[in-house]
């Protein structure tokens, strides 16, 4: 089993709207049970909340599935239980840094390092700047594009 987490500040904006549409992108092309998505926080001020009502939004625009998805705060087994770790900004790579375990197994990337226009640049957080749909735009490319070359790597 494949295991990919998105990591986000709160949980609440950015990496649940990844974890759902990986998780739509992964369903489309058949791999679900090969596949499982996840999504977490750095911070613990949203821990047990529903996504934004941003996020919802324009997941329910673009009909993809958010059911049953709550923040949760990552941790340092996700480290060892994880193949990949997307992080949407260089302050979340900064804050893992200090989370990661000696002999952790897992990649750690930025979302935007799939995205060649935006040359591994920031996700911007729509907690803050209200745009859902440019960040939609920049998570979708980046999930079609990070789900290629898991298949690549994974033989998939």
């Amino acid at each position: 089993m494949i295991k990919v987490l998105f990591v986000c500040l709160g949980n609440i904006c950015r990496s649940p709207m990844a974890e759902a549409v990986f998780r739509n992108h992964v369903k489309n092309v058949g791999l679900s049970d090969r596949i499982v998505v996840d999504s977490a926080g750095t911070g613990d001020w949203h821990v047990g909340h529903t996504p934004h009502e941003g996020t919802r939004k324009i997941l329910d625009q673009y009909g993809i599935d958010y059911s049953g998805m709550f923040a949760r705060q990552v941790s340092t087994e996700d480290f060892n239980d994880f193949k990949y770790i997307i992080a949407m900004d260089d302050m979340n790579v900064t804050n893992l840094t200090p989370l990661f375990p000696t002999d952790h197994q897992a990649e750690v990337k930025k979302l935007l390092e799939f995205v060649p226009k935006h040359a591994g640049g920031d996700v911007p957080d729509p907690y803050y700047t209200g745009n859902f749909e440019e960040v939609y735009e920049m998570v979708d490319e980046g999930c079609v594009n990070l789900l290629k070359y898991i298949r690549e790597q994974q033989g998939l």
